[in-house]
């Protein structure tokens, strides 16, 4: 779980060489979020990027002061997070998952329960929401009908849910 102040970018995995670099699993979808980083929180320690390469599709990055296969191993899985002041701008109707996940979901009054996941189908991103019942819910903005991150609240219009 992340902190309200941290968003998670990557995840650290495996240690490459000798010199104490290790593969960054990225668990962002913007591309060059690790490209001339200084320094990055991994887990709940700023610690300082001495540099970041991508070598053949995959990010490595070595740290001052981790200069050895073993000291680096210590660092595996281990999360990488900034500032959530620091993450990248959007455009206007499009939302972080760490922002929709939590939020509860409402059709007027009536209570569905809180967005517990988002499911990546291809064609649009579907909310898995757990209230006394689970129940998956399209991101269309025929259903969506808006998206409050500040309050933690999404309302939709159920009566464009498909019922099986």
């Amino acid at each position: 779980m992340q902190s309200e102040d941290k968003i998670i970018v990557g995840k650290l995995g495996k240690v490459r060489g000798l010199d104490g670099s290790l593969k960054i699993i990225p668990l962002t979808d913007f591309e060059g979020r690790f490209d001339n980083l200084k320094e990055i929180f991994v887990d709940d320690k700023i610690m300082q990027v001495d540099g970041v390469k991508n070598i053949g599709g995959e990010i490595f990055i070595k740290f001052y002061g981790i200069d050895s296969r073993e000291t680096a191993k210590t660092l595996t899985n281990k999360f990488l997070k900034v500032e959530r002041k620091n993450v990248a701008p959007l455009d206007d109707g499009e939302f972080y998952v760490f922002d929709i996940i939590g939020c509860e979901v409402f059709d007027g009054e009536k209570f569905f329960g809180k967005v517990e996941n988002i499911l990546k189908t291809g064609s649009n991103d579907v909310f898995q929401v757990r209230g006394e019942i689970e129940i998956l819910i399209p991101a269309l903005k025929s259903v969506v009908q808006k998206i409050d991150t500040a309050d933690k609240k999404i309302f939709i219009d159920s009566s464009k849910l498909e019922t099986v």
